[in-house]
């Protein structure tokens, strides 16, 4: 099976909420598999909220650019909102690029109950997902500081969940990531 838990699954303290962080380059499936499972959660009576990141650099980082200071400063932030939600009992589920290893272990170490899930594709199934074209033009070099092309995407090196999503569905990325929440 291409989707494998590398650590036992953890489980919801009463009171206390989770946050599962979807990593990996733009078309992956970060955000088609957190909607998923945000609807699947939501029907099952779970408390439950989407970060988006691209939701969130438009009404929490706008202003923000794609150096490296900038990209770990939003982050940063849809860390902090995150943790807010998470001490108030809901199960948060974050959907960002977040490309530097480092950051995402600083920001994930200091939130509660988390799930690190790699959504995985290769470079050449991204570029066939993308609509907009951007990686063709990050590749012909019309796009400066394009994660994955021109600028680093560091995957993480034991994620608590590896979805490769070139080789699953929608729904069965959705039943692992229940499973790796005890919910499954």
């Amino acid at each position: 099976m291409s989707a494998t838990l590398e650590r036992p699954p953890r489980t919801q303290d009463v009171g206390t909420g989770r946050v599962v962080w979807f990593t990996g380059l733009s078309g992956a499936g970060k955000s088609t598999l957190a909607a998923a499972l945000h609807t699947e959660l939501a029907t099952r009576g779970v408390a439950v909220e989407l970060l988006d990141g691209d939701a969130v650099r438009e009404n929490l980082s706008k202003g923000l650019g794609f150096s490296r200071e900038d990209r770990d400063t939003n982050v940063r932030r849809i860390a902090f909102v995150a943790g807010l939600l998470a001490r108030h009992g809901v199960t948060v589920l974050v959907s960002a690029i977040s490309p530097y290893a480092d950051t995402r272990r600083e920001v994930l170490s200091a939130l509660p109950d988390t799930l690190e899930v790699f959504v995985d594709a290769p470079l050449d199934v991204v570029t066939t997902r993308d609509v907009k074209g951007l990686y063709l033009k990050a590749i012909a070099g019309e796009i400066q500081h394009f994660t994955g092309v021109s600028d680093p995407y560091e995957a993480p090196q034991t994620p608590d969940l590896h979805l490769r999503t070139d080789q699953i569905s929608v729904q069965d990325g959705v039943q692992a990531l229940l499973r790796a929440l005890g919910e499954g």
